[in-house]
């Protein structure tokens, strides 16, 4: 599988931006969909993931990103989306989109996928 994370750039606080993280192949053969971001001297973290089943407890976000960002999927285009509002300087990093069989985590660790970083730049 390959997945193309587009969409980065540089905005200024309190803008927004939209992350697109397009699978090759059949996107519901991978249960979990997540978005992770890696500013430079951090480890890398689980900013939202969404799982293919519409159930209670399908969409994770990591707690500062509450209320500013919104995941979802578009399954005939095979495409994830991260949109991400309010921007602030610490949401600058490289975000990554992954997939994972399994199901949904926001734990990076456990996703076998991965496309390659979009970086997103929130600076005046």
């Amino acid at each position: 599988v390959q997945l193309q994370a587009s969409g980065g750039g540089l905005v200024q606080p309190g803008g927004s931006l939209r992350l697109s993280c397009a699978v090759s192949g059949n996107i519901l053969d991978y249960n979990a969909i997540g978005w992770f971001r890696q500013a430079p001297g951090k480890e890398r973290e689980g900013v939202s993931c969404i799982s293919n089943r519409d159930v209670a407890g399908s969409i994770y976000y990591l707690d500062s990103v509450k209320g500013r960002f919104t995941i979802s999927r578009d399954n005939g285009k095979n495409t994830v989306y991260l949109q991400m509002n309010s921007l602030k300087p610490e949401d600058t990093a490289v975000y990554y989109c992954a997939a994972r069989r399994g199901p949904s985590s926001g734990s990076y660790y456990v996703y076998d996928y991965w496309g390659q970083g979009t970086l997103v730049t929130v600076s005046s």
